[in-house]
């Protein structure tokens, strides 16, 4: 293998990527996280794996990136960051369940759930999305390939489309990036300042 064209074969698959981003399905998403901030609805995040990281990096970036310096904070919350929750409720219950029955502690009609699976087939991360969508919750789903189950299930799909987990992941990340920017710049416009 060339390591030089191996990368140049990467980077090119992601540029593909960012040429055909789904920007109106960003809108939306960005859309419905204002409007979470604005009536002090809870926003639900989870995912396994790399995706449950990408979900606990998204909530330092909103939880402090957004609204640091403002009186209004917003009210995120990542499914997967209580280790000891996620173990008892694997253990006593099942590892499907570990999202849906935090949800069960803390979700209100009317809260942002969004789930994040590079397949768009995690049953835990479903069972969460399901339970909100039956709670009449608002629910956003990220994924790849061709959206699997999640894409259909979810209020809001965004779906990197590519075969490749890494390239999935790397999609992902940019898209939380750039709804951390994209809420942040909104909250501190002139127009729209909210201290």
């Amino acid at each position: 293998m060339n390591i030089s064209e191996f990368a140049a074969d990467y980077l090119s698959g992601i540029q593909s990527l960012l040429e055909n981003f789904d920007t109106h399905g960003f809108e939306r998403i960005v859309e419905k996280i204002l409007e979470a901030y604005d009536a002090q609805r809870r926003i639900f995040v989870m995912g396994n794996g790399g995706s449950g990281s990408t979900a606990s990096h998204f909530t330092c970036d909103i939880n402090k990136g957004c609204c640091m310096d403002l009186n209004k904070k917003f009210k995120m919350i990542c499914l997967n960051d209580s280790i000891p929750t996620l173990l008892a409720l694997a253990n006593d219950v099942s590892y499907d369940a570990v999202f849906v029955e935090q949800l069960k502690n803390f979700f209100l009609p009317g809260d942002l759930v969004i789930g994040i699976s590079g397949s768009g087939n995690s049953p835990n991360v479903l069972h969460a999305i399901e339970y909100a969508r039956m709670h009449q919750g608002i629910t956003i789903g990220l994924s790849g390939f061709s959206g699997g189950k999640l894409a259909a299930l979810a209020d809001i799909a965004w779906i990197a489309p590519v075969e490749d987990m890494q390239k999935i992941e790397d999609m992902h990340m940019i898209v939380v990036h750039m709804i951390m920017q994209a809420v942040r710049n909104k909250l501190h416009s002139p127009e729209t300042a909210i201290g």
